[in-house]
């Protein structure tokens, strides 16, 4: 977020308007020592995946994004005035519909100067607007990259990932606006779905995923930019209408990898914004936090990263205005070092610090930055120090805003970390006059991990709160397995462990054992007692649905708030040597055992859990008068 988010009451009502946006964050590149000790942009094999908490290359070794934003493409334009007039753009930079700078210096050289500096991977922000232009660029806009001219933006985006990915650097896709134009206010942009329809968010988005399928250091797909609230409607995480951003990042995630480009990384934003900015009216900044209590889980395990922004002038309660809409919430340059960390743990850090939860997963701070040479502000320079100690503290991936700006007798909007003037001369963080200077070293020189990461348990919540939640490749193509009701089904490879007595939740995981599912065998639907065999009731009683010897459960069906059948699947000849069972009961409370891995799946909701080394062999529920007929006991059996 590079600019405050503004409100305003007029009149009798609330209605919220865009202030003029505060200074754009970023980076500054430039040739360093410390820089320069990183490891070689090249030196990675891709696709990319993930491992736990850490992203990885192909052949398993850690891969850290030291990224940084090339902002442009998304456009740059305030919203009022001429397109045409520099001082219409931010910060009085017109990009030109383009990568910002190719007026100014060629794209070689920008692209050098990424690399000096330390980056190996960029998230190249676009718009939908972009995407369907047909205009061609200004011979101005390319004045130092003449070969561009009477490109269209597309045209020119493709040349940028080519020199990009030429030179070894990972690129991430990135919507940032539907239209092309400076973000992020209430400015039409707020949602993937706010000014156009969902389809064409969709299609834009399997389009450019399969335009760069074949370039495989195009490594990810960064779903949507600072989801936030409109004029009168917020986003929400879960509820299942259209503003349901959980919903709709989850549908676009797992329509990118099954009908696009099965290679690319998942990235998903937490929401930005929900509420009104005025005290004494409910408002937040809620990042990540929703994630904790419920999280995606990818038709692909090892595909999905997490991503925040933090700025030092906002705060979790505080939307980075000043003057009208600004609150007396704290900003985030407010805190002590103790408190920051405390925060940004509890919005977004918790993710990556928190092993063998359904959200584990890698979190990528996509945007944060300071101004440089002109920051005078002591809070917003010590907030920059505090956070980069926090990056290095925690080993994040990272992604500075922006990395290359405009300059004129080395002044000008100052946040970038390379900066052009008109006659092509580059100014850079560490040009000896930039305070960001020892700290962008400590960042990009940091030690951290490196080389192998072994392969960890999958953990995976399962949600058919709204609608069907097939994670499952294999079962997707098949018939619907029970018509008429919400089926939920594990990743292929990871067996059920969990279930809630209430709210449908699932959890799923391959702890322990080899893919249980991907032997290829058959699957069978189970919606009554006949694998129920004589003497072997283990909850008399109750209806029971069990799955027959040598099969698990890996998905399950409900109508309501009722059981109405047990996915069971065959497994490979010895996977399962154990033949002892148990019933775990919870529907009276808890019931996961003294130290249950996976987090809170179904959270304000009683759960049964197997161990680790058990499977979920059977679902056990009551038709009595005053039952619901929801899940009440698991009947799980030992693997081994």
């Amino acid at each position: 977020m590079r600019g405050s988010f503004g409100w305003a009451t007029l009149a009798a009502a609330l209605l919220l308007v865009p202030l003029a946006p505060t200074a754009s964050a970023g980076p500054e590149p430039a040739a360093h020592e410390a820089a320069q000790s990183a490891p070689a942009a090249a030196d990675w094999t891709a696709p990319l995946s993930t491992r736990g908490r850490w992203i990885v290359d192909a052949n398993g070794d850690r891969f850290k994004l030291r990224s940084g934003n090339w902002h442009g493409a998304s456009g740059t334009w305030n919203g009022s005035g001429s397109v045409d007039d520099d001082a219409s753009h931010h910060a009085g930079e017109n990009s030109g519909r383009i990568p910002l700078g190719l007026d100014r210096a060629p794209m070689a050289e920008i692209v050098a100067g990424f690399r000096q500096i330390g980056i190996n991977s960029i998230r190249l922000p676009f718009s939908n607007e972009m995407v369907h232009d047909s205009r061609p660029v200004t011979d101005d806009a390319v004045a130092a990259n003449p070969a561009l001219r009477g490109r269209t933006p597309l045209q020119v985006y493709d040349a940028v990932i080519g020199e990009l990915t030429g030179a070894g650097l990972a690129v991430i896709l990135n919507n940032h606006t539907n239209t092309t134009r400076w973000c992020c206010g209430v400015d039409g942009n707020e949602r993937w779905n706010a000014g156009q329809s969902v389809q064409t968010w969709e299609d834009d988005w399997l389009f450019m995923a399969r335009r760069y399928k074949d370039n495989k250091r195009v490594v990810g797909a960064d779903l949507y930019n600072e989801v936030r609230r409109t004029i009168w409607d917020d986003p929400n995480w879960g509820l299942g209408d259209d503003h349901d951003w959980f919903a709709a990042s989850q549908r676009m995630g797992d329509r990118i990898l099954t009908e696009a480009n099965a290679d690319l990384l998942i990235v998903v934003e937490g929401i930005n914004w929900t509420g009104i900015p005025i005290d004494g009216f409910a408002h937040e900044r809620p990042t990540l936090a929703p994630v904790r209590t419920l999280s995606h889980t990818l038709v692909d395990s090892g595909k999905l990263v997490y991503s925040a922004h933090f700025y030092d002038y906002t705060g979790p309660n505080h939307s980075g205005a000043t003057g009208t809409g600004e609150t007396t919430d704290p900003r985030y340059r407010d805190f002590s070092p103790a408190e920051l960390v405390d925060v940004l743990n509890r919005q977004a850090f918790f993710v990556t610090a928190e092993q063998d939860q359904h959200f584990t997963a890698p979190v990528w701070i996509s945007e944060f930055g300071v101004g440089g040479r002109s920051e005078t502000n002591p809070g917003a320079r010590a907030w920059f120090e505090n956070f980069v100690d926090h990056l290095v503290r925690t080993d994040a991936d990272f992604a500075y805003w922006p990395l290359v700006g405009w300059h004129e007798n080395r002044g000008g909007n100052g946040w970038a970390l390379l900066h052009w003037d008109s006659a092509g001369h580059r100014m850079g963080v560490y040009d000896g006059d930039d305070w960001r200077a020892a700290a962008w070293s400590r960042l990009v020189g940091a030690t951290g991990r490196t080389g192998q990461v072994a392969r960890v348990a999958e953990w995976s919540m399962l949600s058919p709160d709204h609608g069907d939640f097939i994670a499952s490749r294999r079962m997707r193509g098949v018939p619907d397995f029970d018509s008429g009701a919400r089926k939920a089904v594990c990743p292929d490879g990871q067996r059920l462990l969990g279930l809630a007595h209430t709210g449908n939740r699932g959890l799923c995981s391959d702890v322990t054992t080899a893919a249980p599912a991907a032997s290829g065998g058959g699957y069978e639907v189970v919606k009554d007692e006949r694998y129920v065999k004589a003497g072997g009731d283990w909850a008399s009683g109750y209806t029971k649905l069990q799955c027959a010897d040598g099969q698990v459960m890996t998905g399950y069906s409900v109508r309501g708030a009722a059981v109405s059948g047990a996915l069971c699947t065959a497994v490979a000849a010895g996977v399962i040597t154990g033949t002892a069972g148990r019933t775990v009961w919870f529907d009276r409370g808890d019931n996961r055992g003294a130290e249950p891995k996976g987090g809170d799946f179904a959270n304000g909701r009683y759960k049964g859990q197997c161990a680790d080394d058990e499977y979920v062999a059977g679902v056990a529920y009551t038709g009595r008068i005053g039952s619901s007929r929801t899940p009440d006991a698991l009947y799980c059996r030992s693997l081994h």
